[in-house]
């Protein structure tokens, strides 16, 4: 069974939230809660896509690329409290090669067919 979610990295996500979605499926939300947090520590600050594989009441998070948070972790920002510090302009730049090794990353989900089509999504 798999279950996808957006959360923000870092961060534990509310029990609330991840009741109606986890409790089904025999697992405790606050024990998901904090496994999504661990996995996405790299990602403190930024939304994520996560996609959790329960088997045999053990959920597995991996974290589902997407090309907003990848450019904005390429960026290299200090992460920040959402709490306090709203409406974010991200400014920097990106070289080349770090462009095409986002879409390296994003090209099995894009529909183009060609790389040039992956770099242009």
């Amino acid at each position: 069974r798999i279950v996808v979610l957006k959360t923000v990295g870092g961060e534990i996500a509310a029990a609330v939230s991840l009741a109606p979605k986890v409790g089904p499926l025999g697992l405790s939300p606050k024990k998901v809660g904090e496994d999504i947090r661990d996995a996405t520590m790299d990602w403190r600050g930024i939304k994520v896509h996560v996609q959790l594989t329960v088997q045999n009441r053990v959920a597995k998070v991996s974290i589902i690329p997407a090309a907003s948070s990848e450019c904005i972790k390429a960026l290299g920002e200090p992460p920040r409290d959402r709490k306090k510090v709203k409406n974010v302009k991200h400014s920097g730049s990106l070289s080349w090669e770090t462009i095409k090794q986002i879409a390296k990353k994003l090209q099995p989900r894009s529909c183009a067919r060609t790389f040039e089509g992956v770099v242009k999504e």
